[in-house]
């Protein structure tokens, strides 16, 4: 068989077109059944990284906001220095006073030194305490971001396990799919994978099962029924809109896929 898409001009009967379609059918159905087998951990896995990087940019700024705050405390240490000279300058001078009134100016200056030095001791407390709060914030998220990657690794491997498994069942169903859709116009395809888009079990091809659909379970009319097993049209269910075939071409399908 060739790889090319089945023209217009070659011959592809009703019948080959309702095997393609209920052999995809099949195809896809199992597919479903993988990614059921793998149920949420590739969700898991990605909410698991979201959070660690979250958790990343947290404690990155927790460490920039550090040192922000320690900038603070320099800048305070320098304030109480330059306070601490003014100080012993303004003493010194006190020493040379001609009269009380220069003796009080400088008084004044020294009190208000003396206040400055007290403020920003006071800042520097303040500061030292947010930056205990802070490093305590820091240790939490680092524990948490710990566990997080341990979590993530442990998921990884476990969706890296399953993906072994069934990786060479996914790559054999998938050739099978692309073999069977060369049958199938591209109209035809178009609408099987919008059926199967809004079928809730994912089931747009379906078996006539005790005269009903396969899908629905409504009853299809006699008439319907014989179009069906004569192989000449595409029928579709009146009720949910998906494509009917009968009893012999799901066993020729199940014999082709055995």
């Amino acid at each position: 068989m060739t790889d090319k898409k089945v023209t217009k001009d070659e011959e592809v009967s009703v019948e080959q077109k309702l095997i393609a379609l209920y052999t995809l059918q099949q195809i896809d159905s199992q597919i479903d059944k993988i990614k059921i087998v793998r149920g949420e951990l590739p969700l898991e896995v990605e909410d698991l990284e979201d959070e660690i990087a979250g958790l990343e940019t947290r404690i990155t700024n927790f460490h920039k906001e550090e040192e922000e705050l320690k900038n603070s405390i320099v800048e305070q240490k320098g304030v109480i220095k330059d306070s601490q000279t003014l100080i012993l300058k303004y003493k010194e001078q006190q020493m040379n006073v001609r009269n009380n009134r220069e003796y009080d100016s400088l008084s004044k200056e020294l009190e208000f030194q003396a206040l400055e030095i007290e403020l920003a001791e006071k800042k520097i407390n303040e500061v030292n305490y947010k930056i205990e709060l802070l490093n305590t914030e820091v240790q939490t998220a680092e524990e948490k971001l710990k566990d997080k990657k341990i979590d993530l690794e442990e998921k990884n491997n476990e969706l890296k396990d399953i993906v072994e498994e069934t990786v060479i069942e996914e790559d054999k169903l998938s050739d099978l799919s692309n073999e069977n859709e060369k049958f199938i116009e591209d109209r035809l395809l178009t609408a099987y994978k919008r059926i199967r888009t809004n079928a809730r079990n994912g089931l747009a091809v379906v078996q006539i099962e005790r005269d009903a659909c396969g899908g629905c379970f409504n009853k299809i009319p006699p008439q319907h029924q014989l179009d069906i097993r004569v192989h000449k049209k595409i029928i579709v269910c009146d009720y949910c809109g998906r494509i009917l075939v009968d009893s012999e071409v799901a066993d020729l399908v199940a014999e082709k896929m055995a």
